[in-house]
């Protein structure tokens, strides 16, 4: 969860860079995205209208605000820019309108579905299903019934503003995606770092064996003193041993007796035998 603010920047710079694309400007004209954030759906959210768009790895609900859907409309058809204080209530709703607005949020979605696969590692099933979505572009969605998303799910909500609307100030609004819970986890999958899902993914493939890790100690050599001339011992005395079989130990329980060699500089231990 702590990687979703990462997700969030790179949408950003994906919608900022589609609503500036050549055929999307006849529509957005001089509006820019101002954030993008991940946050959970209250109840006053889930009264907007809302459109729902299949995609292969799953659903995308999609809301626009209606002053900004209005002042999109305006631009689009060549009217006089809207007034951001204008009461949207005294606007009636119309086809066009709701045209408009399946339009956009298919246009959007799409943005969002490419990222979400783009992060995707390429094996993985849903990134497939992910690419082909993208490679059909807008007609990879279809517009589907669905009822409303369910409070306290997760959304992305994106602030737009127009610098060069009629108001005194900016016009500024949000629309909203509401993901289902496999696109969710698409996007949870996708921020995983690369070298935690190589590494993840190669031990579940190797055998139980080569994935569990235990200690082994070496017991070189041991030998019996008596107290005394333990204590009598002083610097520069030389304890006399000789080296046998070492000992391979698994916490205290002895599992093998292993030969001692040198190897450049370094005592090794091989041939290995179990122990009886």
């Amino acid at each position: 969860m702590h990687r979703l603010p990462a997700f969030a920047a790179q949408l950003k710079e994906d919608l900022a860079q589609a609503m500036r694309l050549n055929v999307n400007r006849r529509y957005w004209g001089s509006f820019q995205v101002d954030s993008v954030a991940f946050a959970r759906l209250d109840g006053e959210e889930i009264a907007l209208r809302w459109a729902n768009f299949s995609a292969p790895a799953g659903q995308i609900a999609f809301s626009l605000e209606r002053k900004v859907l209005l002042a999109v409309l305006n631009y689009r058809y060549g009217r006089a820019k809207s007034n951001a204080a204008a009461d949207e209530t005294a606007v009636k709703v119309t086809a066009t309108e709701e045209r408009l607005a399946v339009v956009l949020g298919l246009q959007l979605a799409g943005t969002l579905a490419a990222r979400i696969e783009s992060n995707l590692p390429a094996s993985n099933p849903a990134a497939a299903g992910a690419a082909e979505q993208a490679e059909a572009g807008d007609q990879g969605f279809k517009p589907v019934g669905g009822g409303l998303p369910s409070k306290g799910g997760w959304v992305i909500a994106v602030t737009v503003s127009d610098p060069d609307s009629a108001s005194p100030e900016p016009l500024t609004g949000r629309f909203l995606f509401a993901l289902d819970k496999n696109l969710m986890a698409s996007v949870l999958r996708g921020l995983q770092p690369e070298r935690d899902t190589a590494r993840r993914a190669a031990r579940n493939q190797a055998p139980l064996g080569a994935r569990l890790q235990v200690g082994l100690q070496g017991r070189l050599v041991s030998k019996e003193m008596e107290l005394g001339n333990l204590f009598d011992l002083r610097i520069g005395d030389v304890i006399p041993i000789s080296m046998h079989r070492a000992e391979v130990l698994l916490d205290d329980s002895r599992l093998f007796t292993a030969a001692v060699s040198e190897h450049k500089g370094k005592l090794c231990l091989t041939s290995f035998e179990d122990v009886d």
